[in-house]
């Protein structure tokens, strides 16, 4: 089964707290466990380029699962990305999220 890409964006005005972000964004690919083990398979992130078709979103992450068991994992009870949010809740002002399993 194809790996779960998840993509999310961000918009957050202050370019100071999109440095924390991404810093934090460091932070929880490396620390990141499920069961004692990493379970991410890949993680990217930075300030995305100014594009009208951005509607204003700035930051641009991309996640890689193994599954949907992994992702849900992550939403649910992962430490690091609990972390992560605490840091980006405050800070944001909207954020998209969309996932899939891409079939090329």
């Amino acid at each position: 089964m194809a790996p779960v890409e998840r993509i999310t964006l961000f918009k957050i005005p202050n370019e100071a707290d999109r440095d924390r972000v991404l810093e934090q964004y460091k932070v929880m690919a490396k620390t990141a466990l499920k069961d004692g083990k990493p379970y991410i398979l890949n993680a990217a992130a930075g300030p995305s380029f100014p594009d009208p078709r951005n509607k204003g979103f700035n930051l641009s992450v991309k996640t890689t699962f193994a599954s949907m068991e992994d992702m849900k994992f992550y939403d649910e009870h992962c430490e690091a990305h609990k972390a992560l949010k605490a840091v980006v809740g405050p800070v944001r002002e909207d954020i998209l999220t969309s996932y899939f399993q891409s079939v090329l």
